[in-house]
C-alpha cells in the first residue's frame, strides 16, 4: 500500500496536457486528410512537439509562469 506522501509526491509531478493535434486542424490549413491514418497522426503530433521545445516552449514557459506569479527558487533569482 502507497502512503499519502509518496501519492502526493507522484502527483506533483504529474503531466498537464499543452495542446493536441487533430485532422479537423490539418483540414483548416488545406490538407486532405482522408487517407491519413492514426500512425502519420500521431508521427505529426510527435514531430510538433519536438518542434515546439526547440523553437519556444522553455522561453514561452519562463514568460508565462512569471505572468502568473509563480516564484522561482532563490538560489535561481
Amino acid at each position: 500500500m502507497k502512503s499519502i506522501e509518496t501519492v502526493q509526491e507522484n502527483n506533483h509531478y504529474k503531466d498537464f496536457p499543452i495542446t493536441s493535434v487533430c485532422r479537423a486542424d490539418l483540414e483548416s490549413v488545406g490538407f486532405d486528410t482522408k487517407d491519413v491514418d492514426d500512425w502519420t497522426m500521431s508521427e505529426l503530433a510527435s514531430k510538433m512537439a519536438n518542434a515546439y521545445c526547440d523553437i519556444g516552449f522553455w522561453e514561452d514557459l519562463k514568460i508565462l509562469a512569471e505572468h502568473l506569479e509563480i516564484k522561482k527558487h532563490k538560489e535561481l533569482d
